[in-house]
């Protein structure tokens, strides 16, 4: 009963994550009075009431089925990642707003509108440039977007070992994200000498979802598949895990085989996590499941 009471809690928070960006956008644009550096928009977004914050993880070595325990891990990421999803499609929307209001003339945008741009550039790592010429607007377009759903679940599992990873439980990283200043991690234990690299400790496993669509979505190393995404999406075609983890092609030093075998895992797990997502969200969607 416990358990069915938190599931429900948890549609609930992402249902209203998923549904308030829209009406939000049919109201004029009212950013706050100061930009916000992405720092302080990843206070905010941890201060919303109704997205559960989670600083601990499940014990998923409990599950001695497979199945259950894949059922349990994505039970417990999915709805996170889709919240996640849902702030950063609320972001694309206000953007291409944005967008078609300007069509080359600064003028037509006014203060708040210019500010927002602006802190939209500033998370997203764009520069800041209103010029007829400016590429901010396709870079911006490029950077502000969503990330299927089944590709972060399944690099989560391939990434933690189905939540089990030392990095997940002790530093609540399910990607295996570095920082390079000292203390910013756990040390890995079989790092090479000459390396100062450390796996990011994260203050809740929402923070380690965030920070992952960021470097996707920012990084110089998965350009490729930022471009594969703007490209079905040019061509009006669904965005689909299998159609990006080409892009991904750095995020390992196995290379081929990391991507051969997150497709494996992808062809495998999909029907669970479709399913699972229609559960969360049963109507239609903007956000690929894919």
């Amino acid at each position: 009963m416990l358990r069915i009471a938190l599931w429900l809690l948890l549609a609930l928070a992402v249902t209203v994550a998923i549904y308030a960006p829209r009406y939000w956008l049919a109201q004029p644009i009212q950013p706050s009075a100061q930009p916000i550096d992405s720092q302080s928009i990843e206070q905010l977004i941890e201060q919303q009431p109704l997205m559960p914050v989670y600083t601990e993880v499940p014990d998923f070595n409990k599950y001695l089925d497979v199945r259950d325990k894949k059922q349990a891990f994505f039970e417990f990421l999915a709805p996170l990642v889709r919240a996640e999803n849902a702030i950063i499609e609320e972001q694309r929307n206000n953007l291409i707003a944005l967008y078609h209001r300007w069509q080359g003339d600064s003028n037509s945008l006014d203060s708040d509108d210019r500010e927002l741009l602006e802190q939209l550039a500033i998370e997203y790592r764009v520069e800041f440039d209103m010029n007829e010429n400016s590429d901010m607007f396709t870079l911006l377009l490029r950077r502000v977007d969503v990330v299927p759903e089944t590709l972060v679940l399944v690099q989560a599992a391939n990434e933690s070992g189905w939540g089990t990873s030392r990095f997940a439980l002790e530093g609540l990283n399910f990607f295996g994200q570095w920082c390079f200043r000292r203390g910013c991690g756990i040390v890995p234990e079989n790092r090479p000498d000459g390396m100062n690299h450390e796996v990011r400790i994260f203050k809740s496993v929402n923070a380690s979802i965030r920070s992952y669509l960021r470097n996707i979505n920012t990084h110089a190393a998965y350009l490729e598949l930022r471009l594969l995404r703007e490209q079905r999406r040019a061509e009006g075609k669904d965005i689909r895990a299998l159609d990006l983890t080409p892009g991904l092609l750095s995020y390992s030093e196995r290379g081929e085989d990391y991507i051969d075998e997150l497709n494996a895992m992808i062809r495998v797990n999909r029907p669970m996590i479709v399913e699972l997502i229609e559960a969360i969200e049963p109507t239609n969607s903007n956000l690929p499941p894919e």
